[in-house]
């Protein structure tokens, strides 16, 4: 009897055990908040490649659900991770006028003209210069990265020289590229991307400051009638794809190495060839669509330069008040991009 019960004994240690063991590695979907419909570069090129691989390196015990509504406004989509409302969420720092001030640095004109490039480069800065400011506090980094160089487009005349811009109303996403409108005399409208169609289609707005993907993924090139490429680009835009603490917290250790080697520069290297990649399709539907681009001038892009180059020493001033050595930032930002240029 008593071999007996030792046995039974063991064999509930046993299936204990077991049940443990499948508990630990049952499977987990984590929602993600998207502000952009589906067939949106962000989306299609880079969110749902990087989910394949977070759902590939976990094994199959991390899937990650694209929820189908937004859970809030874009300038709301850093705290919706934050505070939990989804798991998972992306957004642009610029939405949210002062609170990001480190991540301006990637943002400033004539960085280069490859997101790639951008994305991965920034990626490294960040974890070098600009990390330990926890300006993301209260979230987990996946990762940062940029649009493609930002241009110029309007429905009113081609961008030939500065006095070109005048009496234009443009619309803007925030930070750096805001700073930048004023610089050259435009009056900016500080919307989000996805009300660029209703600003222009309604008149509010006479053009766009934005990268060649978005003429086409926000259908306006039937609105926009002229194009100047900035060789360099005009500005580049900050984004973030961070997760709520206390989700990511509820995985193993093995799902959060997992998740964290195929995100940061490997996440900034899918949104830099996502957008590249959108860029030329933005330019081809342009181009059937009959816009008319032109190239920036050595002399408008040198009135640009000295209109614009206040801006960075600006930032450099101020974040020097913080602790931060802006000007060796900068310098290794590009030196890092066009190394990461050169390797493509």
């Amino acid at each position: 009897m008593f071999a007996k019960l030792k046995y039974l004994a063991l064999g509930a240690v046993a299936l204990g055990a077991m049940g443990l063991s499948g508990a630990a590695s049952a499977e987990t979907t984590l929602t993600l908040s998207s502000w952009l419909p589906p067939k949106h570069p962000i989306v299609e090129k880079m969110i749902v490649p990087w989910a394949a691989e977070v759902e590939k390196a976990t094994n199959g015990n991390v899937k990650v659900k694209i929820l189908p509504k937004a859970m809030g406004k874009p300038p709301a989509h850093f705290d919706i991770a934050k505070d939990g409302l989804a798991d998972i969420s992306y957004g642009v720092h610029g939405y949210q006028p002062g609170r990001f001030l480190m991540t301006k640095a990637v943002e400033m004109p004539f960085l280069g003209d490859s997101a790639t490039a951008s994305s991965v480069a920034y990626w490294r800065i960040y974890k070098k210069y600009l990390e330990k400011f926890d300006e993301h506090k209260g979230t987990v980094v996946l990762g940062v990265f940029t649009h493609g160089p930002g241009e110029m487009f309007n429905a009113v005349r081609p961008i030939e020289k500065l006095s070109d811009l005048d009496g234009l109303k443009i619309r803007v996403g925030g930070g750096v590229v805001n700073e930048v409108t004023k610089a050259l005399g435009v009056t900016s409208l500080l919307k989000p991307a996805s009300s660029s169609y209703e600003l222009m289609s309604n008149g509010v707005a006479d053009g766009v400051f934005f990268p060649k993907e978005s003429i086409a993924s926000f259908k306006l090139s039937k609105l926009v009638r002229y194009a100047t490429m900035v060789p360099g680009g005009l500005y580049n835009t900050s984004f973030f794809l961070v997760m709520n603490p206390a989700s990511f917290n509820k995985l193993s250790k093995e799902d959060q190495d997992a998740i964290m080697s195929v995100s940061g520069e490997n996440f900034a290297r899918i949104a830099g060839k996502g957008w590249d990649e959108a860029d030329k399709a933005g330019v081809a539907t342009m181009e059937t669509d009959g816009v008319q681009i032109i190239t920036a001038s050595d002399d408008l892009v040198s009135a640009i330069k000295d209109k614009t180059s206040p801006i960075e020493e600006a930032w450099i001033a101020e974040v020097k008040e913080k602790g931060l050595d802006g000007a060796q930032v900068m310098s290794d930002l590009r030196a890092e991009i066009a190394k990461v240029d050169a390797e493509q």
